[in-house]
C-alpha cells in the first residue's frame, strides 16, 4: 500500500517506481556508497548561493546531486548552470528523498527547524546523513535529535562561514568555500566515521574544518558574526532617527561609516531568526554590552584621559592581533582604493584594464566623502588573489593604489 504525507501543503507518495538514480543519465564517476554499487546520492535542499554552491561541491566529488526549492524555476536554473544533476520540484521531493545518502537543509534557520520536522515523518534510507548550513547550531542540533530519535538518521550540523557580495544561484560556484571555516556539530548518532565521510564528500570545497560543541558554536558566533549585526542596525538606526534634525547626518555618513555597518543591509528576515535562535546567548552579551557602555559614560563623564586612551589603544592592539586575510564568521572585505583623474572615460579605462586581465569586479563605487580614504574609486573584489592581481596590475599602470592594513591605508607600489 502507498502511504502519503504532506510536505508543505501538498501530498507526495514516500514510494515509486523509478527512484533518483534512474533519472540520472551520468555515467558513474566515483565515492559509491558503502555497499552500493553506484554513486552516492546528495538531494540539497534551497537552490541559493549557498546551496547552489554546495551542489557544485557534491557533483565535483562524483555524487549524483538532486536540488530542491519552493521555486522550480530556480532549481532548473542550477540545473542548467551544471550545479545540479536533476531538479526536483517540492512536490515530489519525498521520493528523492527516500533514496538520498546525503541531504543537506540549505534553508534559513527557521525554514530548517519546519523542513526537520516534515523529514521525522518520511521514509529515509537507513544510515543517511543529514546537514545543514544555518547560522545557529544549538536548536537546530537539538531538534535533529528529538525529531530523528529511534531511527537510522545521523545528522551533523553545519556552518559554512562563506559568502559573497552577491546572493542567489546565479552568484553560486563551487570555489565559494575555499580557506573558509566549515564548523560541524555532530549529533549523538553521527560517529566519527560518518563526519569523516561527509568531510570527504565535501573535500573540492577546500575548506578549513572545525568540530565544536553546538553551545560553542552559538556563544562563539553569537559574539563575532550575530551580535556585530545587531550593533550595525542599531548604529544606522541612530543616524536614521536624526536625519530629520538635519540632512548631514546622512549625507556625512556616506564614507566610513557605511563601511564599518555595511552588515545593517543583510537580510532583514534571515538575521531576525537567527537573533530570535540564538537570543539566550545574545540577551547576555546586550548585558555585558551595557555594563561596558556604562564604564565608558562615567569615564568620560569625568574626563578621565587615560582611561579613554586605555579604552582606544587596547582595541587597536587586539584588533591588530587578529588574521587580517583568514576568511571568519563575518564575509572579509577585498578593496581597493584608486586615485583616478577626473576625466571622462577614465573609470571605463580602468575597468576594461581588469577585464583584459581577467580580473572580475564585484563593485564599484565612486567615493564623495574620502576623509581617512586615500582615492576615489572603492574596487572590491571576490578573494584576496583577485585584489593582489588588481593592485599589481593598476599601480604598474601608473595608478595610485591603496589596501587597507590593519586599519591604515597603504600605498601598493609596481
Amino acid at each position: 500500500m502507498k502511504h502519503e504525507r504532506r510536505l508543505n501543503g501538498a501530498a507526495h507518495p514516500l514510494t515509486a517506481a523509478d527512484g533518483p538514480r534512474e533519472a540520472a543519465d551520468r555515467a558513474v564517476r566515483s565515492q559509491p556508497e558503502k555497499g552500493g554499487n553506484g554513486p552516492a546520492c546528495a538531494v540539497v535542499v534551497g537552490m541559493g548561493l549557498i546551496g547552489g554552491s554546495l551542489s557544485a561541491v557534491l557533483r565535483s566529488s562524483g555524487l549524483i546531486v538532486f536540488g530542491v526549492d519552493q521555486l522550480p524555476a530556480r532549481a532548473e536554473r542550477a540545473r542548467e548552470r551544471g550545479l545540479i544533476d536533476t531538479a526536483v520540484r517540492m512536490e515530489d521531493a519525498a521520493t528523492t528523498l527516500a533514496e538520498a545518502d546525503l541531504i543537506v537543509l540549505a534553508l534559513p534557520v527557521m525554514a530548517i527547524h519546519r523542513f526537520l520536522d516534515e523529514l521525522a515523518w518520511m521514509t529515509l534510507k537507513p544510515g543517511v546523513i543529514v546537514t545543514d548550513v544555518g547560522s545557529t547550531k544549538r536548536s537546530i542540533v537539538e531538534r535533529a535529535a528529538a525529531r530523528f530519535a529511534g531511527r537510522d538518521v545521523r545528522f551533523i550540523g553545519g556552518h559554512p562561514m562563506a559568502g559573497s557580495h552577491k546572493s542567489g544561484v546565479e552568484a553560486a560556484h563551487v570555489d565559494l568555500f575555499e580557506n573558509a571555516y566549515f564548523v560541524l556539530c555532530p549529533g549523538h548518532a553521527a560517529t566519527d566515521a560518518d563526519v569523516e565521510r561527509l568531510k570527504t564528500w565535501l573535500k573540492p570545497a577546500r575548506v578549513k574544518w572545525l568540530v565544536l560543541d553546538p553551545a560553542e558554536h552559538d556563544r562563539v558566533v553569537g559574539l563575532i558574526s550575530h551580535f556585530p549585526h545587531l550593533v550595525a542596525a542599531l548604529l544606522v538606526h541612530a543616524v536614521a532617527r536624526r536625519e530629520a534634525e538635519s540632512p548631514l547626518y546622512a549625507m556625512l555618513a556616506a564614507g566610513g561609516f557605511k563601511d564599518i555597518t555595511r552588515i545593517a543591509s543583510s537580510n532583514a528576515e534571515m538575521w531576525r531568526d537567527i537573533v530570535l535562535d540564538n537570543r539566550m546567548e545574545l540577551l547576555g552579551l546586550l548585558e555585558d554590552w551595557e555594563r561596558m557602555t556604562a564604564e565608558i559614560k562615567a569615564a568620560i563623564a569625568a574626563e578621565d584621559g587615560a582611561r579613554m586612551l586605555a579604552f582606544f589603544s587596547g582595541a587597536a592592539q587586539f584588533r591588530a592581533r587578529l588574521p587580517e586575510r583568514r576568511p571568519g564568521a563575518l564575509r572579509p572585505l577585498f578593496d581597493l582604493f584608486v586615485d583616478i583623474p577626473d576625466r571622462p572615460g577614465e573609470i571605463g579605462r580602468l575597468t576594461t584594464r581588469l577585464g583584459d586581465a581577467g580580473i572580475n569586479l564585484t563593485n564599484i563605487e565612486i567615493l564623495e566623502l574620502r576623509e581617512d580614504v586615500f582615492g576615489v574609486v572603492r574596487l572590491a573584489f571576490r578573494s584576496s588573489a583577485d585584489q593582489e592581481r588588481a593592485s599589481a596590475l593598476l599601480a604598474a599602470s601608473g595608478y595610485r593604489v591603496y589596501v587597507f592594513v590593519n586599519g591604515e591605508p597603504k600605498e601598493v607600489h609596481a
